[in-house]
């Protein structure tokens, strides 16, 4: 009894000044509309890491490669990403805590948990260098690593009070990016075309329409699917309820359009048109001191998003495994600080490995939680049809969801690496989501559903099923 009442206080305590963090948001408290979430979530939709993905593409494999591999992503991350926002809505929770009662157990999840803040940490490094080298191109005056301190620490008080804080910062910054945007287009009709051809022609030397070149393409959007899939839930908890139909299809789809579409193909027009990949170059080629603003502004837009992904993530994993509650805004200052470490440590020179673990790992446990919603609880009725968080109900493992995604994460990673032929090599990330949602299937059927709940709570609101 005195271990649920600490709870219950400290969920009570948190719940204002980090938005719920370590509970469910009770739905007095989920009052914002389809518009401001989806809002929030083009912070990450408008990383310049986008167009780089696109010119990559282009330059390597040529522009329709880069856009059919464009249009896939977009449906296969815009469907994952309207499933999972409607969990998440539904239930008032994020993909951390749902994991919990979605087949992992309450420890099981904190894998989950641990290895999603990582990802966001690297992400806020990967996106911080990008921003770095943009301002160092400028004033080649200052160290670098006092700009990598520097910017790795603003972003921690653009996080402090939480979504209330992001939704404003976003809001009021879109419109300052969509007028760089449209002045790095006008101006690149004005900079000689290195191409002679329609960009969407452009194809280098031995490389044809689809086979290789197309699966080296769906390999790279794979790295970042399952990210842009899982994110919307730390939002879309917060979503009215009369939003819930209508908004978890546009939230799941029009980041992924803007990503994939907007931003990855204006990636690969101005790749071709300029011949060059990095972004970091033909924009300040294009915009000059403009270019670095421009890149400053979208980088610090991604980066409040991806600390304040990490610092939920991180505070559900030390919850669970040692009680240890110091607050979300502790953990945004940790996550800030790691990933300056990374950032002085080099760490963009693995960006390659990095992204073949996280696309694998991320889109398996996309899957996982989409699999035992539809099949697992809907269509089989194994196990309960909501989530529930709470430790005192719920067994520390259930190997569901637990073992489903460590043995498509390893056998997926080691496809990646090319033990399993060059067609898995590439397609690794959506073998790996495959093969979690068959063993998501086959273990619930197999437990009878017996580990996902320990007791059963004495109510749950009708509201709350995901059904």
């Amino acid at each position: 009894m005195t271990s649920v009442s600490v709870d219950k206080q400290t969920t009570a305590q948190e719940a204002h000044t980090d938005d719920y963090s370590l509970d469910r948001v009770p739905r007095s408290e989920r009052k914002m509309g389809w518009l401001s979430i989806t809002n929030i979530t083009f912070g990450i939709a408008t990383a310049i890491f986008y167009f780089q993905m696109g010119s990559v593409m282009a330059l390597q494999f040529g522009a329709i490669n880069a856009l059919i591999s464009s249009a896939y992503a977009i449906i296969v991350a815009g469907i994952l990403g309207s499933f999972i926002a409607y969990f998440s809505a539904k239930s008032g929770m994020n993909v951390n805590l749902m994991s919990r009662g979605g087949g992992f157990g309450y420890i099981g999840a904190s894998l989950t948990s641990l290895i999603y803040a990582s990802n966001f940490i690297l992400y806020v490094a990967f996106e911080g260098l990008i921003l770095v080298a943009a301002v160092y191109t400028f004033f080649p005056s200052i160290p670098e690593w006092v700009l990598i301190v520097f910017f790795g620490t603003i972003v921690i008080p653009l996080n402090w009070f939480g979504i209330k804080q992001l939704d404003k910062l976003q809001k009021w910054s879109l419109p300052i990016f969509f007028i760089f945007l449209v002045a790095a287009i006008a101006f690149s009709f004005f900079t000689p075309s290195v191409y002679e051809g329609s960009f969407w022609t452009y194809m280098p030397d031995g490389v044809q329409v689809g086979g290789t070149a197309l699966l080296a393409c769906i390999g790279m959007h794979h790295g970042i699917m399952g990210l842009t899939a899982l994110l919307a839930s730390d939002y879309t908890r917060f979503l009215k309820p009369k939003d819930i139909k209508k908004g978890s299809i546009i939230i799941g789809f029009v980041p992924q359009i803007f990503c994939f579409g907007v931003m990855g193909g204006l990636g690969i027009w101005f790749g071709v048109r300029l011949g060059e990949a990095n972004p970091g170059v033909y924009i300040v080629t294009l915009l000059g001191l403009g270019g670095a603003l421009f890149t400053m502004l979208t980088q610090l837009r991604i980066n409040v998003t991806n600390i304040y992904s990490a610092s939920l993530s991180l505070s559900n994993f030390f919850e669970n495994m040692f009680r240890f509650t110091p607050g979300r805004r502790f953990w945004v200052v940790v996550a800030g600080i790691l990933a300056i470490v990374l950032m002085l440590g080099g760490i963009v020179d693995h960006l390659g490995a990095v992204m073949t673990f996280q696309g694998v790992f991320l889109l398996a446990w996309a899957a996982v939680l989409v699999a035992d919603a539809l099949i697992v609880k809907k269509m089989l009725k194994i196990g309960p049809l909501y989530y529930e968080a709470r430790q005192q109900y719920l067994y520390k493992w259930n190997p569901v969801g637990t073992v489903s995604l460590i043995v498509a994460s390893v056998l997926g990673t080691i496809a990646a690496l090319g033990f399993m032929g060059e067609f898995l090599a590439s397609t690794a990330a959506f073998f790996a989501a495959i093969l979690a949602a068959i063993l998501t299937v086959v273990l619930a059927i197999a437990t009878k559903g017996r580990y996902y709940m320990r007791k059963q709570p004495e109510e749950v609101p009708e509201e709350d099923f995901i059904a």
